[in-house]
């Protein structure tokens, strides 16, 4: 196994108010740009698959295959075992790892995916390398990841103007790149990739319900996350600028006329054969 070289931290932790976003992500709502792609004797590496929702999907779309959910967390991964068994999917296993340096041998898997990983890596042109490694010639690297600084929303709270430049500033402290999106193209190139379709899609918030959880969850995570403790104490945020920002999510989720749009990057690219 190569050695482990991660450097970034990551900024969100596992948090409650974390979950309940990562626990919504399905294949259909964060990989639709895979999906036709996957051949059901398919054998799938799922990175950064956290409480295993999305690698659940994958799995029931290879019925015949198999499907590797991955994470530096091992707690997290209690989760995602229970995700998958309580699906009755026999074909899905899940393993503690590191993208800078997968313990599996050159050419393993048919498919490798990442969704909202090389936002928090300290070395994301390394870690495609690593999963281009991994990948079978002729196979599919897929990735997508949120674009911070795209983000736009109605009306105009103030204060989420701040909360979307504290989070820039935090994501950074700690090692990652928050606008991940619009680098994944030319980081892939970098990697030496050169069959790279790039794409992009979007996650909206506009009924009432949509305003109140996604507010309240981004509310939630600017008081008690891992994210509020790095940016107080990085010195990035006062906790009294913490509870003014979290104030903003919950006035903007008040809106009936709310809108908030997250843009992400998308890329699928075929290892040469």
């Amino acid at each position: 196994m190569p050695e482990t070289h991660e450097t970034a931290v990551y900024t969100h932790g596992h948090h409650e108010s974390v979950l309940r976003s990562h626990t919504w992500r399905t294949a259909a709502n964060s990989a639709a740009y895979l999906l036709g792609s996957l051949e059901p004797g398919m054998r799938v590496l799922d990175i950064g698959c956290g409480p295993g929702t999305i690698t659940a999907d994958l799995a029931a779309l290879v019925p015949d295959g198999w499907v590797t959910g991955a994470d530096r967390a091992p707690g997290i991964l209690e989760r995602a075992r229970a995700t998958a068994e309580g699906r009755g999917l026999a074909n899905v296993d899940f393993e503690v790892a590191d993208v800078h340096a997968l313990d599996h041998p050159d050419g393993t898997f048919d498919v490798v995916h990442a969704h909202q990983v090389l936002q928090h890596v300290g070395d994301p042109v390394g870690a495609l390398r690593e999963m281009v490694r991994v990948t079978r010639p002729g196979g599919l690297i897929a990735v997508r990841d949120a674009d911070y600084a795209a983000m736009t929303w109605y009306p105009a709270v103030p204060g989420l103007d701040d909360w979307l430049d504290l989070y820039r500033r935090v994501a950074r402290a700690n090692g990652g790149e928050p606008d991940t999106g619009r680098r994944l193209r030319s980081w892939a190139l970098a990697a030496g990739l050169s069959d790279v379709t790039a794409t992009s899609g979007t996650w909206t918030y506009a009924t009432s319900e949509e305003r109140a959880w996604w507010s309240g969850l981004w509310a939630d995570r600017t008081l008690a996350s891992a994210y509020a403790d790095r940016a107080v104490e990085g010195g990035h945020a006062t906790p009294e600028e913490l509870r003014a920002a979290s104030e903003a999510w919950r006035e903007w989720g008040r809106q009936e006329d709310g809108w908030f749009a997250v843009l992400h990057g998308e890329i699928l690219c075929r290892k040469p054969a």
